[in-house]
């Protein structure tokens, strides 16, 4: 028996993406991103859930148009319930539910962080647990342990700013464009990272597997360094000059942090298999310095930079799962900014 047709939604943040798979094999799938947003240097919530109740039915049209196919030949429909901004959530969900009543299909609600793990699955079959995953967004930096599927243990998180938040902030201060990630990382290419060398914040050689910090991260003391630098060079009219060194002397202190909690993990936990999610691990320092430091034998599982941001595409292979699992929701399922992580233990 072929595997079922999932419809997945995505709007939990700036991008309205929907998409149908069968199995782990993409049929269509749509991501439209939210320009408006470049005019306030980040997401504004109210603009964001307009701009999806705005372009959802014809993100939805244009992405059955390239599977061929029509709503009556979705089996079942999986939406990001949360984490993320309210307003954008609630808008999928209705939709969703609204789809799923009318057609009368199973319904599954989606951890949009969990989604993430599903993310490099769709490129790479043998990107199954166990690993070690870093779970690297605007809204989130966390490292698990997953010994299966929907059994996740918490290793780490981040104590303040995400690490993708810190990415936009730094951004911003030094002028570069709205999303920062990719703003940096372009800026940064032609910067030399020792010319400007800042702190890694909670890496401290003294601390073990048994201190509160040792998986933990930190990065607004990091984007605080980077302000009074910035500030500095401003005032001695070397900003411009100094601007590609500045952003590369953050995106390797930031990756440094990322990459060596990652390591402690793997030391701890004895798995030498990493998984990247969210829009950081797009970034393309942080995969080199990954793989490039893991030890022998150890591999690195990540998405295509497509399928690493936000999409509808990682929604519904998390959706498949937790139908096989059993697991579907009524048509009492609201959108959650908090919630929880499904399976997730510390």
């Amino acid at each position: 028996m072929s595997a079922p047709v999932i419809m997945g939604i995505e709007t939990s943040c700036d991008e309205t993406s929907a998409a149908l798979l069968r199995g782990d094999r993409i049929l269509g799938h749509v991501i439209l991103s939210q320009d408006v947003h470049e005019l306030y240097g980040g997401v504004v919530p109210e603009l964001a859930a307009r701009a999806h109740l705005q372009v959802l039915d014809d993100v939805v049209a244009r992405t059955c148009g390239e599977a061929g196919m029509g709503l009556e030949d979705v089996d079942a429909f999986a939406v990001t319930a949360g984490p993320g901004l309210i307003g954008a959530l609630l808008v999928g969900v209705s939709w969703t539910k609204a789809a799923a009543l009318a057609l009368d299909r199973p319904l599954v609600g989606v951890h949009h962080m969990e989604a993430h793990l599903f993310g490099p699955a769709l490129d790479d079959p043998e990107a199954q647990p166990p690993f070690v995953g870093l779970l690297v967004s605007g809204g989130h930096t966390l490292l698990i342990h997953a010994s299966a599927w929907g059994e996740y243990r918490l290793l780490g998180k981040t104590r303040d700013d995400a690490a993708g938040e810190a990415f936009d902030k730094v951004a911003k201060l030094l002028g570069l464009p709205y999303p920062g990630g990719p703003s940096v990382e372009k800026a940064a290419v032609q910067g030399d990272p020792s010319r400007h060398r800042f702190p890694r914040p909670m890496l401290r050689s003294d601390h073990g597997p048994q201190d509160p910090e040792y998986y933990d991260f930190s990065f607004s003391g990091l984007k605080t360094a980077v302000a009074g630098r910035a500030q500095e060079v401003r005032v001695a009219g070397d900003l411009e000059r100094e601007l590609p060194h500045l952003a590369a002397g953050f995106q390797e202190a930031a990756v440094d942090v990322l990459v060596l909690k990652t390591l402690r993990a793997v030391e701890a936990t004895g798995c030498s298999r990493v998984l990247l999610g969210g829009g950081v691990s797009a970034n393309t320092r942080l995969r080199q310095a990954m793989a490039g430091r893991l030890h022998d034998g150890g591999k690195v599982f990540r998405a295509s930079p497509r399928l690493s941001l936000d999409n509808a595409a990682m929604v519904a292979r998390a959706g498949y799962f937790h139908l096989q699992e059993g697991r579907t929701a009524g048509l009492d399922l609201n959108a959650d900014a908090s919630l929880p992580f499904p399976g997730l233990r510390i």
